[in-house]
């Protein structure tokens, strides 16, 4: 159940303070994924699998649309992009089975982010209009 005053996704566009959290969040998983990335790469080299290009590949592949999600954080894409994002992570652990906790950290981080940026955002435009 939801609260008569609980945010709903923006008809638009993310307001400020839910694009600087979102970004911030997105930008600490992008790093956090390349360094899961170059961990995967490497213990793939010392067991002798032989797919160790490919993990390295598809972990910065993962950091760069994080990274583009992040830049896209202007529009509803963005948001939409964080959430594939979080499910990708998620997916990574599958390769990586420490990549759990990356991708529960990050999506806690990002689910707060979205729903008391969203609430601040509509607070703000709340008052603002008070004002003017």
């Amino acid at each position: 159940m939801t609260s008569p005053d609980a945010p709903s996704m923006p008809a638009r566009r993310p307001g400020q303070i839910t694009r600087r959290l979102c970004a911030a969040v997105l930008l600490g998983q992008a790093i956090s994924v390349f360094f899961g990335a170059l961990v995967a790469w490497q213990l793939d080299k010392a067991l002798g699998g032989g797919t160790g290009d490919l993990l390295l590949w598809g972990g910065s592949g993962l950091a760069v649309l994080c990274l583009v999600a992040a830049g896209a954080m202007r529009s509803r894409v963005g948001l939409l992009l964080g959430w594939l994002c979080q499910v990708l992570t998620l997916a990574s652990a599958l390769v990586l089975p420490a990549m759990v906790v990356v991708a529960l950290l990050f999506g806690l981080l990002w689910w707060v982010c979205v729903r008391h940026g969203l609430r601040i955002d509509a607070e703000r435009a709340r008052l603002a209009a008070q004002a003017g």
